[in-house]
């Protein structure tokens, strides 16, 4: 099965739902343990059902979802259709979807040569390396990529990479501002905007815009 690009799953109409790295997200607002946990069981029925399983994270007011096709390497109609069965089963509960939310964090390393330097990422962190990137293979803890940099000095080494929906860089950067921030540079938007704190550390906010895929 095709894996979909952003505009296909934005086109979708997933109401609740953002595509971030990884796959589809959601946060259902349950209220409570018991309420989570009876919607995890439903959730998991249709999953076993259908012969596709999302990532579910049962929290006391919340459960998180993130549905991806590992098969394919992606986002597939499958999720989709997953999705649809989960905002059904949310609605009937009376949970509001707040996908919004969401967002994902990776930790990006600026390097010369990021081959003197994986191996070891990858042994003090216990992932595995693949090209220019390491990743938990649990997929529970941000993964680390490799950035090609110059090797003049001072410069900064680590930043953070943020992926949040495409609604929430505005009122994001808004906010950075008013906490002291600067906008760096915005010429590769809607991909990415270039933000740093009043001491000059940089952070990227990324969107699926402009992109086959939010990987």
């Amino acid at each position: 099965m095709e894996t979909l690009t952003g505009q296909q799953i934005a086109d979708a109409g997933l109401t609740g739902w953002v595509y971030l790295p990884g796959g589809l997200h959601t946060r259902i607002a349950t209220g409570d343990f018991a309420a989570g946990l009876a919607l995890v069981n439903r959730i998991g029925a249709a999953a076993e059902a259908q012969g596709h399983h999302p990532d579910v994270d049962l929290r006391y007011p919340f459960v998180d979802v993130r549905l991806t096709s590992h098969d394919a390497g992606g986002v597939t109609e499958k999720d989709v259709r997953l999705a649809r069965d989960i905002s059904a089963f949310a609605a009937e509960a009376g949970h509001a979807l707040r996908g919004i939310e969401r967002a994902v964090v990776e930790l990006a390393l600026d390097s010369p040569d990021h081959t003197q330097v994986r191996a070891f990422y990858e042994a003090v962190l216990a992932f595995a390396g693949r090209d220019d990137e390491v990743r938990d293979p649990a997929e529970a803890l941000p993964p680390v990529w490799f950035q090609r940099s110059g090797s003049e000095e001072p410069r900064q080494r680590w930043h953070l990479d943020v992926w949040v929906d495409p609604s929430q860089v505005q009122p994001r950067l808004d906010a950075a501002l008013a906490a002291g921030g600067r906008l760096v540079d915005d010429s590769h938007a809607p991909s990415f905007w270039v933000v740093a704190d009043a001491q000059g550390n940089r952070l990227c906010l990324c969107t699926w815009q402009d992109r086959g895929s939010a990987t």
